[in-house]
């Protein structure tokens, strides 16, 4: 039996042919996977270039616009301490002018509120009665000089006889002790004489000193007995204002200290003493004392019985700058102000002194100058490094 061997195809491959067709798919493969990634990669970085080109550039800080109540442009003056008071004006000098002898009133030359010189003619008064009595004490008088030159005589006479031993020596001492006692009759007489004058003087009242006329207790024609108001002056060109104040506050008042004060209507004018007096005892019903306060009133436009408030200045120091009390902050526990320098905000240390609460502000011993511009409150967001903008600047 013949075995015939049939020839190989030549679509099928052989066996050596096989695994070299199969790598040359898989390198084909890898190639493709290879050439997929490069272009992705540079369509990737292509697309960012231009967002990243595209991005916008950081932002500028903010410029603070600020107001005119939040800064504060520093002067220097001196600062006080005050202690706030109020009270009543009196006059410093006043009278009530009354009467030294009874009579009837002729007239009265003034009235309520006209101004009075001292030793002026305000008031007469009958003086009928008290020339009578002038009259009736100069003829006593005349009487008890009489009487004088008699006694006198005698003695004399006595005398002569006593040195003749013609009369013994206690008729000359009954002689001499007449003439003491008309000397004293005599010397009484002239007395009453000046009392009955100085009565007749008083019949004409003057003005004990110069004021205002308050009051007018007496009119004409009515009779007024011995030690009856006629008239009320006051002195209006120095006054005294009683003033409280609470005596825990009483050690920092000292005599000599200026004091300011206000008067309802008069435009806000403020007036000014000294301290001259304290009382040295609390009022009754309250934990006050009184000060009292010379007031000068040289123009008279202040009145007795006005209430003033005002302030008591117990500290006061030289001319320094000044700065508002809100204007000050803590730094790591030193003072600062937040002073603005071409725009910018600054922290400047200060050294403080003196304080005013009730003015708001602080002396400034170092550290700043009058005339430099610092922020009065403090403002959220800003701090040194701050750009701000003042009031009214351009840009």
């Amino acid at each position: 039996m013949k075995i015939e061997s049939l020839p190989l195809s030549a679509e099928q491959p052989t066996r050596k042919t096989a695994p070299r067709r199969r790598a040359r798919v898989i390198a084909l493969s890898l190639l493709a996977v290879a050439l997929a990634g490069a272009g992705a990669y540079a369509l990737t970085h292509r697309a960012a270039a231009p967002a990243q080109a595209a991005a916008p550039a950081p932002a500028a800080a903010p410029v603070h616009e600020l107001s005119v109540r939040d800064i504060a442009r520093i002067e220097a003056r001196p600062l006080a301490v005050t202690l706030p008071v109020t009270g009543s004006l009196t006059p410093l000098s006043q009278a009530t002018v009354k009467s030294k002898v009874s009579g009837i009133v002729l007239s009265t030359a003034v009235q309520e509120g006209m101004d009075v010189k001292a030793g002026q003619v305000i008031a007469q008064l009958d003086p009928a009665e008290a020339r009578a009595r002038v009259a009736q004490q100069q003829a006593m008088l005349a009487d008890a000089q009489a009487r004088l030159a008699l006694a006198k005589k005698n003695m004399s006479n006595s005398a002569s006889l006593l040195k003749q031993n013609f009369i013994a020596q206690n008729a000359y001492d009954t002689s001499a002790n007449a003439v003491d006692l008309a000397q004293a009759a005599v010397d009484s007489a002239r007395a009453q004489l000046d009392l009955a004058r100085i009565a007749l003087a008083d019949t004409t009242i003057h003005a004990p000193l110069s004021g205002v006329v308050s009051r007018r207790h007496a009119q004409a024609g009515e009779k007024l007995s011995p030690d009856s108001p006629v008239f009320s002056i006051v002195d209006l060109k120095h006054l005294t204002l009683d003033a409280q104040v609470p005596a825990s506050d009483i050690p920092r008042v000292q005599v000599g200290q200026e004091v300011q004060f206000k008067v309802d209507g008069f435009d806000g004018r403020t007036f000014t003493g000294k301290v001259a007096r304290i009382n040295p005892a609390t009022e009754m019903g309250s934990r006050a004392m009184i000060v009292y306060v010379d007031v000068a009133n040289a123009d008279g436009v202040l009145r007795a019985g006005m209430f003033a408030k005002g302030t008591v200045v117990t500290e006061k120091s030289a001319a320094h700058p000044l700065l508002p009390i809100g204007a000050v902050r803590q730094d790591n526990g030193r003072d600062v102000v937040y002073r603005i320098d071409n725009g910018k905000v600054v922290a400047q240390p200060v050294k403080l002194g003196l304080r005013n609460q009730d003015e708001g502000l602080v002396e400034a011993l170092e550290g700043v100058d009058a005339g430099m511009t610092v922020l009065a409150v403090p403002l959220d967001g800003i701090k040194p490094g701050s750009k701000v903008k003042l009031p009214g600047a351009k840009g």
